[in-house]
């Protein structure tokens, strides 16, 4: 009797690991981002020029981000609310010339993540040693984001945490650790951000800081007074967090502008980064707004801010802005602004925006929206993307993060959102109207796309033959030479998931240069610098930057792919302080290091 017993609960047993078996495959695949079918690498190099493979784990990083908890309203649509926060930015904290990685958590009581690149293909977390780790509490929320940069021109790169809740500044203290800065009256005491921008404005050589608001921020999301926090509209909402500038005075000051100098916005803003898009001379502000139309606003010789999207082609059809990322993408020396949106065959397709630079009829700075014609348009529920050339061939490609909310399988929550979407203000704006999400997924289980620049006007997605083609839901994208081998690596960032590092293994016979720049009397980190390439008939632009993407932040070292020419004719360097510098003929196939030279007396 026993052992007919025992006989069938191992029958059962057999059949319920049989059953499970689907489950755990699927989840194994989704986590370590491996499909069933074999990346045939050689094909891979033979068609695109090169492949990822994934070393997470085999350079020792296990970090998996935790979503906040939030006021208990909200539990019934709690996956949108806390559907974002995991984020990653590059950053050489110590200065030894190896890229380290910032990375954060979103729930109360976890701990963020410094990398510190060891050099020998391992990285170490030292958040806790350094003092960056425990930042996520009830009395300063927690971490949505972070940017470096080095504010007090010291030669290290200090580090903003963006949250929801009290910003922090860290300073670093020589590499050797961080001491948290007191920012003074003139920070907010609570901001529900996801973005913030290092950039100066006036060119006076300090770094100042731009922070854009998504939710109010007058409602803290883990004590709600009201569930009247939604936006007003899905197209036309203006009742989001407000924008900051903060005006650098040095010494460890800063004093807050945004109404003074005409920054002015109550626009839901996931992204913004800055360049100099209009040939002023000076870093103007793009935003991507949720909810609502994209923002631009040009620098007037950092007296003031001018809001010029609609007037240039950019801010008149609302959609879902979640990055804003540049990229010469024609290799004609012209800066080309990429945002994400929202795409969802037979559901809804806003597409993402490739805003390219054209000859306005007035000849003023205007744009066209060419996604489509280039073929990055369609994505999926997209977050981050970011340009690099990741087969050096000469072009920069692009990457862009997709999935946002993947529950359970074979469910659908868009019918209930649309509901929503086509309410009144009085429905959309009150949480407690949003039905329940059930455990539905929201366009989850979405792979993210690798486009391929061909050098003619179009891209190719070719995630699914170079693979780095995962189905979680990815927030954040960086790029960065993490082992110093030419090639750019790439890091993802996944909402409640892993963070995920992929290895570029390019082809041989493709060349590359990179330029490591230091301000003098520019800001030290030489953000703003704009570096142009010449080789063999081609030009390719780039800038210096702190925050690109979504709630990311790329290595500071500009990197250039060169296809099969092994010489550049030239680099000219055009500093934030108005000078400009010549590199003749730099050697390919390594970094330079280039110190601003002192303008002539």
């Amino acid at each position: 009797m026993e052992v007919r017993k025992r006989n069938k609960i191992l029958l059962a047993l057999f059949f319920a690991v049989l059953l499970a078996t689907p489950l755990i495959l699927s989840n194994y695949e989704q986590w370590t981002g491996r499909s069933g079918l074999a990346l045939d690498r050689q094909n891979a190099l033979d068609q695109y020029g090169f492949y990822l493979e994934d070393v997470t784990e085999e350079w020792g990083v296990d970090f998996v981000h935790r979503a906040p908890s939030l006021d208990k309203q909200l539990d019934h649509i709690m996956p949108q609310i806390a559907s974002v926060g995991a984020s990653v930015s590059v950053a050489d904290f110590n200065n030894d010339g190896l890229q380290d990685f910032y990375v954060t958590n979103s729930a109360r009581g976890t701990s963020n993540a410094l990398y510190k690149n060891l050099g020998d293909g391992q990285f170490e977390d030292v958040a806790g040693a350094m003092g960056v780790a425990g930042v996520n509490t009830a009395e300063t929320g927690v971490s949505m984001s972070s940017v470096w940069a080095d504010y007090d021109n010291d030669g290290y790169e200090d580090l903003l945490v963006v949250k929801w809740g009290k910003p922090l500044l860290f300073h670093n203290d020589e590499g050797e650790g961080f001491s948290r800065v007191s920012l003074g009256p003139e920070f907010p005491e609570w901001i529900n951000s996801n973005t913030a921008v290092w950039f100066d404005y006036d060119q006076d050589g300090l770094l100042d800081l731009f922070m854009g608001g998504y939710f109010h921020e007058s409602i803290n999301l883990w004590d709600l007074e009201t569930t009247e926090i939604m936006p007003e509209s899905f197209e036309y909402a203006q009742n989001g967090g407000r924008k900051f500038l903060f005006h650098n005075l040095g010494n460890g000051k800063f004093e807050e502008v945004s109404d003074e100098l005409g920054l002015v916005s109550n626009r839901w803003s996931y992204a913004a980064a800055s360049a100099d898009v209009d040939g002023s001379g000076y870093p103007d502000l793009v935003i991507a707004n949720d909810y609502g139309v994209d923002e631009l606003f040009l620098n007037r010789q950092g007296r003031g801010f001018v809001n010029a999207g609609e007037k240039a082609g950019m801010g008149f059809a609302p959609k879902s802005g979640m990055n804003v990322s540049f990229g010469d993408v024609m290799n004609r020396g012209e800066l080309s602004i990429y945002v994400t949106n929202i795409s969802e065959p037979g559901v809804l397709i806003q597409g993402n925006n490739l805003w390219v630079p054209t000859s306005g009829n007035s000849g003023g700075l205007s744009f066209r929206n060419l996604a489509g014609n280039f073929g990055v348009e369609v994505g999926g529920w997209s977050y981050g993307a970011q340009f690099g050339d990741l087969n050096l061939d000469g072009y920069l490609d692009l990457y862009v993060a997709n999935g946002y909310v993947s529950a359970r399988k074979g469910t659908d929550y868009w019918y209930d959102f649309s509901k929503v979407a086509g309410g009144n203000q009085t429905i959309i704006s009150n949480a407690k109207n949003w039905p329940d999400m059930e455990g539905r997924s929201l366009s989850g289980y979405q792979e993210n796309k690798i486009w391929l620049n061909d050098g003619a006007g179009k891209f190719r997605e070719v995630a699914g033959a170079v693979g780095g083609s995962l189905e979680l839901d990815s927030r954040a994208v960086a790029m960065a030479d993490l082992n110093n081998d030419g090639t750019l690596e790439v890091l993802v960032a996944t909402q409640k998931g892993p963070l995920k590092i992929y290895r570029t293994v390019a082809r041989e016979g493709h060349s590359w240069i990179s330029f490591r720049l230091e301000g003098v009397e520019s800001n030290r980190s030489a953000i703003g610098a704009r570096v142009e390439v010449v080789w063999d008939g081609n030009r390719q632009v780039q800038v210096v930057q702190s925050a690109s993407g979504f709630s990311a932040q790329n290595q500071r070292e500009l990197h250039f792919g060169l296809g099969r020419s092994e010489q550049v004719d030239h680099a000219v360097i055009a500093w934030p302080s108005g000078k400009t510098d010549t590199l003749e003929q730099p050697e390919t196939g390594q970094t330079h290091l280039i110190k601003e030279t002192k303008k002539q007396s």
